[in-house]
């Protein structure tokens, strides 16, 4: 009975020592640096130029307009034919329905509420302003500028569910009523807010010193993410919570679209920022102090702007392929690639340099990509929206 309860207990030890050993040795200054990148969730968003923002009757009203394909020109598209639940809220394809002119993919919404530009080129200053833009786009929905108020003002449950958003009962004026569609399809996204992850336990852990709990991340992931955070200085771009700036750089990946035709990026989203009725200097800003204007009163187009794309954030981004805003890549393992061999000579910005050829050797590139993956999670799938008028 001695010999079974020490050998018990030498095993018990042998397994406290294997499971010691899978944490890695982090310095304070590594320790802050992953603690930059949570808490997560982070607390809910309101945009003060939408007065529906973070209202339940403005979300619910959003998400069933989300899903209605009558606000289409045909009647058989709505938001989310492109931004599918199912497929991380985007459509799996390389080139969005529509992009016609610049082949680029449809953008993931998890967690857009958290952002101040919007679009790949950033030509949309607020999250209701982005979402105008495919409802009016004849190469995507088509609506026109009367489609969204016919549709508020002529069904009951609609009309009745912008009165209980708006406060008021469905006017004549289509324009406002495309303005106000938009603030409640914006109220619902900002609502798409990805799970917890296995990097979010660790995260935590390691902050907390739970050394046990923090040990029960994947080796690999942990190299990767020491990577992350170290040689290949990720994180200047993917920083905090959201893993993104939410800001532009160029990285590579070529402009050319066809023979004849360039992606200006960010240059042209600037200029089509300017130029919009619905940018937040406008008439449509519901913020009464206008300070949510500071930003794009005072950005300019530089040439340094040409090529130029948002940072996407990296949640869920290994299950939201393909990648790169033209989607050229398809796995996330070339995307690693990509930034291991990227060539200087295909940086085409003025600008200071974002990256670098990191050279990363098998090893290495499979830890990162072990690190990625661990931004993702299993989502549930959604109950039906609660119905406009009960």
């Amino acid at each position: 009975m001695i010999r079974l309860v020490l050998l018990v207990a030498l095993l018990a030890a042998g397994t406290v020592g294997v499971r010691a050993q899978q944490l890695l040795d982090w310095s304070p200054e590594e320790i802050s640096a992953v603690g930059q990148h949570g808490p997560w969730p982070p607390p809910p968003v309101q945009d003060p130029s939408n007065r529906v923002s973070g209202i339940a009757a403005g979300v619910v009203l959003g998400e069933h307009l989300f899903n209605e394909p009558r606000l289409s020109g045909d009647g058989r598209m709505s938001c989310a034919t492109c931004h599918q639940a199912g497929r991380e809220w985007s459509d799996g394809l390389a080139k969005a329905r529509g992009a016609v002119e610049l082949d680029r993919r449809t953008p993931s919404l998890w967690n857009i509420g958290y952002l101040h530009w919007f679009g790949w080129d950033g030509a949309g200053d607020s999250l209701w302003a982005q979402s105008i833009r495919p409802l009016l786009d004849p190469r995507e929905m088509n609506g026109g500028p009367t489609r969204a108020g016919e549709l508020l003002r002529n069904d009951a449950a609609f009309a009745c569910g912008y009165e209980k958003a708006f406060g008021s009962k469905p006017g004549t004026d289509d324009e406002r009523l495309l303005v106000d569609t938009a603030k409640a399809l914006a109220a619902f996204q900002a609502t798409l807010v990805s799970p917890r992850t296995p990097f979010d336990e660790f995260r935590d852990a390691l902050v907390d010193g739970d050394r046990d709990r923090a040990s029960r991340y994947p080796l690999a992931a942990q190299r990767g993410l020491k990577l992350f955070i170290g040689d290949a200085n990720c994180n200047l771009c993917h920083l905090g919570p959201r893993f993104t700036s939410g800001e532009f750089g160029d990285i590579g990946i070529p402009f050319f679209v066809r023979p004849g035709v360039v992606d200006p990026g960010r240059l042209g989203g600037l200029q089509r920022l300017s130029a919009s009725p619905f940018n937040l200097l406008g008439k449509y800003n519901d913020d009464v102090t206008a300070s949510n204007t500071r930003r794009v009163r005072h950005v300019q187009r530089q040439h340094s702007n040409f090529g130029e794309f948002r940072v996407p954030g990296l949640r869920q981004a290994g299950r939201s392929g393909p990648y790169m805003h033209n989607g050229s890549l398809a796995r996330i393992e070339d995307v690693v690639r990509h930034y291991s061999e990227v060539s200087p000579d295909r940086l085409h910005s003025d600008g200071t340099p974002l990256v670098r050829p990191l050279g990363l050797t098998p090893q290495q590139s499979a830890d990162l990509v072990a690190f990625l993956r661990s931004l993702d999670a299993e989502t549930p799938p959604r109950p039906a929206p609660a119905p406009l008028c009960p």
